[in-house]
């Protein structure tokens, strides 16, 4: 059963959840909205990347209004991450699960689920609201076209119906998410750091590319990657691959 704190809408097919999110959120609409689709026809993930979204997997996007700046706006990202990780831990006990920064979770070292924060700010500072979509390759995973290998929770046996995962992930991000907003971004990198893929990295930008090994989590969730010659740098954006 969902928390109180949500309210639930389910659709059919819509063009993206996090769109119809945005737009109740820019409407007035109070956090705790949650959006729910069978598929969509454009779903996004980061950096503009297609989502592939037929019928089978889960898509939804949560309306929230933190009381953060913008700079820490970003730290939900991983709350939501967590959320996703406590959710497949729930419904599939016997799953090798992973995190790799900055949102992604992984069974085996293949991608399970994609994350993406939209934020909107009624001035330069502070966050108006703030939209956490998610999808969870529940039935399906897509073996095309992809930047990292994906799979699904039903290739690793788990035969678990859409409306059980979606209560474990409402219930963990709502934990996760009052964790994030009275206690501070400490627990929530914590609890990330003990479930992160460790080792070696390759951090891809569109002109060039990084290698080095992962060294750990700043306070404001940027990627701390050690370099050959032992100097450390901190990464704020960038695809992440497994080395």
């Amino acid at each position: 059963m969902i928390p109180p704190f949500f309210t639930l809408r389910c659709l059919d097919s819509v063009e993206s959840t996090n769109l119809i999110a945005r737009e109740a959120a820019e409407s007035g609409q109070p956090e705790g909205l949650v959006i729910q689709a069978k598929s969509q026809i454009n779903g996004k993930g980061r950096l503009g990347r297609t989502w592939q979204s037929p019928e089978g997997n889960l898509y939804v996007s949560v309306l929230l209004r933190p009381d953060c700046s913008i700079q820490n706006a970003g730290q939900y990202s991983f709350a939501a991450a967590m959320a996703v990780y406590d959710a497949i831990a729930e419904v599939h006990r016997d799953t090798a699960l992973s995190l790799k920064w900055p949102n992604d979770v992984l069974i085996n070292d293949e991608k399970v689920s994609g994350i993406l924060i939209d934020v909107g700010s009624a001035d330069q500072n502070r966050v108006d609201w703030l939209v956490v979509g998610v999808g969870i390759n529940v039935g399906w995973a897509p073996q095309e076209d992809l930047p990292y290998p994906a799979t699904s929770l039903r290739a690793h046996g788990a035969d678990v119906r859409l409306e059980v995962v979606l209560d474990a992930f409402l219930c963990a991000l709502h934990h996760w998410y009052l964790t994030l907003k009275y206690d501070g971004f400490d627990p929530v990198r914590r609890a990330w750091l003990s479930d992160v893929h460790r080792g070696p990295l390759s951090i891809r930008f569109p002109t060039c590319e990084i290698n080095g090994n992962f060294a750990g989590l700043d306070s404001d969730g940027g990627l701390i990657l050690r370099l050959a010659d032992g100097s450390e740098k901190v990464i704020h954006a960038g695809d992440v691959f497994l080395m």
